[in-house]
């Protein structure tokens, strides 16, 4: 495992680099998830144009890139949900090179540490059902299941 994990805050101009590439891997994982392209495509527009208008993330919300001794090896994004005391993560990702390290978990234990000190006394997130590693690791940090959506295709 890295020890050297931290959270830099992205630039305005790291965050118009970052935005493009994190709504595509949005809207793949929809369609993974089960949306069509078609509602993919929607829920990605609907989510940038709610927290990212004109390109810049809304007020409350932190961007950060998750640094591994001193590499850019992902992205963590958190914020409120509808007050202070809930907040949510609202993506995170480690970069594929960085993966098996343990840097989730630490970027994870960093994003709770952040949100308490913005004075959150829940930390919330979603999993889509086919990614079993976050599941397991979100489990292993004292995460519980608060509601599964489930389909069956026809």
């Amino acid at each position: 495992m890295t020890d050297d994990v931290r959270l830099r805050p992205k630039t305005a101009a790291e965050t118009a680099d970052w935005l493009p590439v994190a709504m595509a891997a949005y809207e793949q994982a929809r369609q993974r998830a089960g949306d069509t392209a078609e509602q993919a495509i929607v829920a990605r527009r609907a989510s940038e144009e709610q927290y990212f208008p004109d390109g810049r993330l809304i007020d409350g919300h932190l961007l950060f890139t998750v640094e591994a001794d001193g590499d850019d090896a992902g992205w963590l994004w958190i914020g409120p949900m509808s007050d202070a005391a809930n907040w949510y993560v609202w993506d995170i990702a480690i970069h594929e090179t960085h993966r098996g390290r343990g840097l989730g978990g630490r970027t994870m234990q960093l994003a709770e540490e952040v949100a308490r000190e913005h004075g959150a006394v829940n930390l919330r997130l979603n999993v889509f059902g086919y990614n079993t590693p976050a599941i397991r690791l979100y489990e292993g940090l004292g995460y519980e299941t608060a509601a599964i959506h489930m389909q069956k295709a026809l």
